[in-house]
């Protein structure tokens, strides 16, 4: 019997009742689209990024032979830094640029501890241009985040940034280094909000 059919039947009576509510309904969530998407992890687990709810999320796209690679010491360093406070840093290798990332799940795991010492979460590989490209990147590069603003990925190591609410609020050239000032102050400000 429906709570709302239950309610009404016992008003009808002119009785009161308080019925409790169920623990799923309590803890349910409206996921913003975002991080409304199932990715695997390294180890082929599926993860809902709705657990990222309420955390600063940095989204990039990495690659073990790039020149860019070594930002994955900085994207450390973050995580090190910020991860209690509320940052979560999401690593997606990804092969499309000049195949640099040519490595297995184990290879990009233990070449990215080897190297790096990386902790923050690593993801399954992925396309993130073109008609192959998974659904979490079509929405990111669909949308006008400044200062970089919309349009395909350009090349390893983009950025984006999803404050505690979901939204994202800032995208950053390949370039772009993790500790840029510009790219910490946006970090350091949403993780103020609360």
């Amino acid at each position: 019997m429906s709570r709302v059919f239950m309610l009404g039947a016992l008003a009808a009576l002119g009785l009161s009742c308080v019925l409790p509510i169920d623990a799923a309904e309590k803890e349910q969530k409206t996921v913003p689209p975002a991080l409304n998407f199932k990715m695997k992890t390294l180890d082929g687990k599926e993860v809902d990024l709705g657990r990222y709810l309420g955390k600063v999320v940095m989204i990039v796209n990495v690659a073990s032979k790039c020149g860019l690679t070594p930002q994955y010491k900085q994207l450390q360093d973050l995580h090190e830094k910020y991860s209690e406070k509320g940052l979560a840093i999401l690593g997606f290798p990804c092969n499309q640029f000049g195949s640099q990332e040519p490595g297995t799940a184990e290879e990009i795991r233990q070449f990215c501890r080897a190297n790096y010492g990386v902790t923050f979460d690593m993801f399954a590989k992925v396309n993130v241009n073109g008609e192959q490209s998974c659904d979490l990147y079509k929405y990111l590069t669909a949308l006008d985040a400044k200062p970089k603003g919309k349009g395909k990925i350009s090349w390893n190591f983009e950025k984006f940034i999803i404050g505690r609410n979901g939204e994202v609020v800032a995208r950053f050239a390949p370039a772009t280094k993790p500790d840029d000032p510009e790219m910490l102050n946006v970090v350091a400000a949403e993780l103020s909000m609360k």
